[in-house]
């Protein structure tokens, strides 16, 4: 699969209503010199998750003790959560894969 096919995933964010640097950048945005692309992308990508679960804790918790007026705001953001999650985890499984794959192939 061609990456430039994942590239329109990145507009997502705006309607998930996900804020960051986004997961993915438009193909032509990154150059194949650039060291640190993946790595930074993912490691944003796991600030950002990181962040989602601290909100959604958050208003878990005003949601178990009362605080909370609007439990629709605590189960958007566990959903939010939970599918920012899977996506970094399957991203992750699809990067462990691909190097097993290099690994793999013989001189």
């Amino acid at each position: 699969m061609d990456i430039s096919s994942i590239s329109s995933v990145s507009s997502m964010g705006s309607v998930q209503g996900v804020t960051g640097t986004g997961y993915l950048k438009p193909a032509g945005g990154t150059s194949a010199t650039n060291d640190s692309g993946f790595a930074a992308e993912f490691s944003g990508a796991v600030d950002n998750l990181q962040q989602l679960q601290s909100t959604s804790n958050d208003l878990a918790i005003k949601a178990v003790t009362g605080d909370l007026q609007d439990i629709h705001a605590a189960t958007i953001a566990s959903t939010r959560a939970q599918v920012t999650m899977e996506l970094v985890a399957a991203v992750r499984n699809k990067g462990v894969e691909a190097f097993n794959d290099i690994m793999r192939m013989q001189a």
